[in-house]
């Protein structure tokens, strides 16, 4: 008998696949709807974790179910390959950017490979390639001739240990979303912008074409980021001045009551006030170098310094105090409303006794009346800030001219390379440093000129590569409208939830940008989004040493863990897998210990894919052993193999068990996979499967026991197990394939379909009921008469024990249903 080797198989396969090219996708085949399935593409760090494999695996069965289902599936790859850690690689080992990336995704791509993902390799892409990047510069030129770029003075979010600029989305609790430990400060800088508030209105709106495909979670965030406040710009005039000063409130019935204004540290004003009153200058400060997301965070302790100067209310002619405070941001002025909720209207001269709801109308349309107010809505969203003061990114195309002012590189000089002489100190901008590379010449009077040396948010690279993989090799333009229109919205996504506020929403714009630019006819990038859950493990921590240690470097006694080397008690966590907590999985030693397809059949049975799944070696044995079994119930059973249609005019009730258990299984698996991709049940639904023809063969077929149908509804439900099991497991179900004698690959097979009459078993079980009470059950054929029922249960052992030597008064016998005798 052969036996299950699963590195060999595994290695035969990949390498089969990749000759024949099978998983290549046309952008269109006549006869088959496109469907597109895409997981967030990989920074290339040079070593998968279980993450990926979790994610990637989500993507590939539904990109193998999809296929067997007649679709012409569009399941790409590629590189989100610009950005700082290779620059702080190439600062460490010093060795330039490019060659540290190039060869992560060498390393990546093979480990990829290794895992049997069905990705169209033809189709790949990275970032960092100037055939792409080309396209990041034209589409920012567009957007620029378009109004959607501007560049101006700013406060900026600054990371000191990045020595960079980020976006407000990239600072997560006032520290730098790539350093935890780096608190980041505000510092003032010329800096471009992508005017993303143009289309703040309509990002809102476009949840509605989503809200059935996307987690309500990620939608309220991206609504709660967005924050749009319908509201009153009032104006203030300055006591003792003829400045005034505008004031937004969203509680405009309570103008009666105000009692201090407030306005941000970063207020022009604010200049002038600390000259008057240098005492709070410290505090203000203060307040600038607090990050724009953490002082505006609900629950947060506000501060403030009172300015020493005085405002007029316009209603009432009352002075009310001017306030500097950290939870104001620069677009807002804040009137201090002293209620909340809602009430009757008091001390509000003629709007005395109105509700507080209708007062919102009617004193808005006073102060708009009187000439001092304005109906207006309000954004938390910013614009997005893309100016990065690094190397490894996409050069922005501007060029400055003494003459000409600012002018965009010209298309045909496009891209606008990165210079590759660069040295890296770690200090500063590595491109301030290249006079080659800032010296240009002016497109517009080809006079000498200076060139942009600030790269883009890598976040720009990301915001639109769904759309290059469906035309990659065009040379003309990022995409063909055509083609986008064939692919778009993509039909599934997957990736985590942390992208909610950044990547998700970044994409969203960039779809309506190129949209209005005539590139593509679609309003959404992404029709379905799955976050999946993370990835958790065991952590060790010494409490001695506050390391966490390897798993190999500790010990189980009496179910606690302890340090091999020094014997201390270790801290026990259950939590995400991380670098820094040693607590992941190496993928390359799975896959060596058990193979690719046990690996991946785990992470999809543990759990369902929006939930965490915590890590088990246990769990991933028994799938190794799962996988041994069907290769046994396989080559083991040749000679019980048989194909042919199967008569169901000559099969057994042994026969017919079979078949109904699997026409279950098909419907049960095809259902879990259609409901949100609840492939732990799938599994489930095959182990059972399995279970049945174990005892078909032992309690059967060993025995001899068979119909001239038996081995053939054997072959055949092994067949369709094998079928069904071939997403979540490509390679062991390929060999058998073979093995059964088949020919191709299941990637390009039929799913099998369920008879709905097939899943019905011909017998019921029928409850006997003895004045009312149950005292028999009867498992009798659909199709029993009502004679032939009522003589089965007066015939059970239990209604005689309860109906002897009494009085039958009534018999109520419905066939199918129930039987209730009724006696004295």
């Amino acid at each position: 008998m052969r036996e299950y080797m699963f590195n060999e198989i595994e290695k035969n396969l990949q390498k089969t696949w990749d000759e024949k090219k099978i998983f290549e996708t046309k952008n269109k085949v006549e006869g088959k709807e496109n469907y597109y399935v895409l997981e967030m593409l990989p920074f290339p760090s040079g070593k998968l974790h279980m993450g990926h494999v979790r994610n990637y695996t989500i993507g590939d069965v539904i990109a193998r179910y999809k296929t067997m289902k007649g679709y012409n599936v569009l399941h790409p790859m590629g590189w989100d390959s610009f950005g700082l850690p290779a620059e702080n690689a190439a600062i460490q080992n010093g060795a330039h950017p490019a060659m540290w990336t190039v060869k992560n995704i060498e390393y990546m791509k093979e480990q990829l490979k290794m895992l049997g993902f069905s990705y169209d390799w033809n189709r790949e892409i990275a970032s960092y390639k100037p055939d792409y990047y080309k396209w990041n510069q034209w589409i920012f030129k567009k957007m620029y001739e378009n109004g959607l770029v501007y560049r101006k003075k700013s406060t900026v979010n600054w990371c000191p240990k990045c020595d960079t600029v980020l976006a407000n989305e990239q600072v997560v609790d006032g520290k730098c979303w790539r350093h935890g430990d780096t608190d980041v400060i505000q510092k003032e800088l010329t800096q471009w912008f992508f005017k993303i508030t143009e289309y703040a209105d309509e990002l809102l709106k476009g949840h509605q074409e989503i809200k059935e495909g996307w987690p309500e979670k990620v939608i309220t965030m991206q609504k709660n980021w967005i924050g749009k406040s319908f509201g009153t710009e009032i104006t203030f005039d300055l006591e003792g001045s003829d400045e005034k000063l505008s004031m937004f409130t969203t509680r405009i019935d309570t103008l009666f009551g105000v009692t201090y204004c407030v306005i941000a540290p970063e207020h022009p004003m604010v200049v002038d006030i600390l000259v008057e009153k240098p005492e709070i200058k410290d505090a203000v400060e203060a307040m600038k170098n607090e990050d724009m997301i953490a002082r505006t965070a609900e629950g947060k302790e506000k501060n403030g310094v009172f300015t020493g100067r005085y405002l007029i209310n316009p209603v009432n002619g009352e002075k009310v105090e001017l306030w500097i405070a950290d939870y104001v941001l620069m677009n807002y002025g804040e009137m201090k409303d002293p209620f909340v909720g809602k009430g009757v209207m008091t001390n509000s001269d003629k709007f005395d006794g109105m509700s507080s709801k209708e007062a919102l109308t009617k004193m808005a349309e006073y102060v708009e009346e009187l000439g001092f107010g304005e109906r207006t809505v309000k954004y938390r969203l910013k614009d997005w800030g893309v100016s990065r003061q690094r190397y490894w990114g996409t050069p922005i195309p501007a060029i400055y001219c003494d003459k000409c002012g600012i002018v965009m590189e010209s298309d045909e000089n496009l891209p606008v390379k990165l210079p590759m002489d660069i040295e890296f100190s770690g200090n500063g901008n590595p491109l301030e440093m290249s006079e080659e590379f800032k010296n240009a010449t002016c497109p517009k009077c080809g006079g000498p000129a200076k060139r942009e040396t600030d790269t883009m948010d890598t976040f720009v690279d990301s915001s639109w590569y769904y759309l290059r993989y469906c035309d990659p090799k065009n040379t003309n333009l990022p995409i063909d409208k055509d083609i986008a229109d064939n692919w778009t919205p993509v039909d599934q996504y997957i990736g985590g939830v942390e992208h909610a506020v950044m990547h998700l929403l970044y994409s969203r714009f960039f779809h309506k940008v190129l949209r209005d630019m005539g590139l593509l006819s679609t309003d959404e990038p992404f029709k379905r989004l799955l976050t999946q859950g993370m990835v958790l493990g065991p952590s060790y921590y010494e409490k001695s040493t506050g390391k966490y240690l390897y798993p190999d470097e500790t010990e189980i006694k009496n179910e606690k863990s302890y340090s091999k080397a020094t014997g201390e008690e270790l801290v026990v966590k259950v939590e995400k897998m991380s670098k820094s907590k040693n607590n992941g999985v190496d993928p390359l030693h799975i896959i060596n210990e058990y193979g690719a397809d046990a690996a991946r059949l785990f992470t999809m049975f543990a759990a369902p894919p929006e939930k965490e799944l915590e890590w088990n070696e246990n769990g991933l044995a028994g799938s190794w052993r799962f996988l041994n079994r069907v290769w046994r119930m396989v080559v083991e059973n040749k000679g019980y193999l048989e194909t042919g249609s199967i008569d169901l005019e000559k099969v057994s009730k042994a026969d017919k068990n079979v078949i109904r258990k699997l026409h279950q299984t098909i419907k049960k698996v095809t259902a879990s996979i259609e409901d949100n991709y609840h492939f732990n049940t799938s599994i489930a639904a095959n182990m059972e499967l399995i279970n049945e023809l174990q005892d078909f063969k032992a309690n059967i077929l060993d025995k001899g026991e068979i119909t001239s149908e038996s081995k053939k509804v054997f072959t055949e439900t092994v067949r369709t197990m094998i079928i069904m099991l071939s997403p979540f497991a490509p390679h062991i179900t390929d060999e058998l394939w073979k093995e059964l004698g088949e020919t191709g690959h299941l990637f390009e097979m039929d799913w099998p379909i369920h008879v709905e009459e097939l899943t019905i078993t011909d017998d019921v079980q029928i409850g006997v009921q003895v004045n009312g009470k149950l005292r028999a059950t009867l498992d009798v054929s659909r199709t029993i008469t009502k004679e032939e029922l009522e003589i089965l249960a007066l015939a059970a052992p239990n209604v005689i024990r309860f109906t002897e030597g009494k009085t039958i008064v009534k018999k109520i016998i419905v066939p199918g249903r129930i039987v209730n005798i009724v006696v004295k």
